[in-house]
């Protein structure tokens, strides 16, 4: 069975016009013509369609898409392993981007005032600035806002290096403890769950322990929150929360 042009386009979502420069550039040329010279697609044509689309939805060019499918040592199952790569490269880069969103909405970064600079050495490409107003929604008519506001609006891009130093050495600190399967529990943890705190009200704002434990339901409840953790480690979200909500209890609260 062969397909017109038109079909092809219409079943791969693309144009008419991208299948004929497909075809001028000698990226895929339909392996069948019509009496009338019309171009005709068959199974294979297809299958190398959808490779390509494959491969442009990763980012690649059109160039390297050839090579690629020219290459004669590649088989399906290589394409399918390039493809499952490109992926997961793909899903780790978008996952650092949220994990700078998830580090600002955490911290209710506002109004820091360094230079673009220093913003791009300390965050990266993202800018905090962005989820101000979803951050202000949400905790503006509290004391810890506001608290926060004003302490960070004085920190120097070394106060902002510093804290996040400390931050993911803690983070860290946790995250071995989970794998070496330390109970939430365990003193050593609970320490570190203390440390977290400490943390807050350092940077940020008084963190009582009623506060800590909300904090700590909101880590394992929100899926913004909790991916930036499970990045680090997988459960450590719910472990952090236990330890939070164990500490807690160890103080009296």
């Amino acid at each position: 069975m062969s397909y017109a042009v038109g079909r092809v386009a219409e079943l791969a979502g693309v144009t008419v016009r991208t299948l004929h420069h497909y075809d001028e550039i000698g990226l895929l040329s339909p392996g069948e013509r019509g009496p009338n010279g019309y171009r005709r697609y068959g199974e294979a044509d297809l299958e190398r369609l959808q490779q390509i689309l494959y491969y442009r939805e990763l980012g690649l060019s059109l160039e390297e898409i050839a090579a690629i499918l020219d290459d004669p040592r590649a088989d399906a199952a290589a394409h399918l392993r390039r493809q499952h790569r490109l992926l997961r490269e793909r899903i780790g880069r978008l996952e650092a981007m949220v994990a700078a969103v998830e580090r600002a909405m955490e911290a209710q970064q506002m109004g820091i005032p360094l230079t673009p600079q220093e913003r791009f050495e300390v965050f990266g490409d993202f800018d905090p600035d962005q989820y101000a107003e979803e951050a202000e929604q949400r905790w503006g008519d509290t004391d810890a806002f506001r608290e926060s506001q004003r302490r960070v609006q004085r920190y120097t891009k070394q106060d902002w290096l510093a804290l996040k130093a400390e931050g993911e050495q803690t983070a860290s600190a946790l995250a071995a403890a989970l794998r070496a399967g330390t109970p939430a529990d365990d003193a050593a943890v609970l320490d570190l769950a203390e440390a977290h705190r400490q943390h807050i009200t350092k940077w940020f704002y008084d963190c009582p322990y009623e506060v800590h434990r909300g904090l700590g339901d909101m880590y394992a409840a929100d899926d913004r929150f909790r991916a930036s953790y499970e990045r680090i480690s997988p459960g450590l979200a719910e472990y952090l929360r236990d330890a939070i909500h164990a500490n807690a209890s160890r103080h009296g609260h």
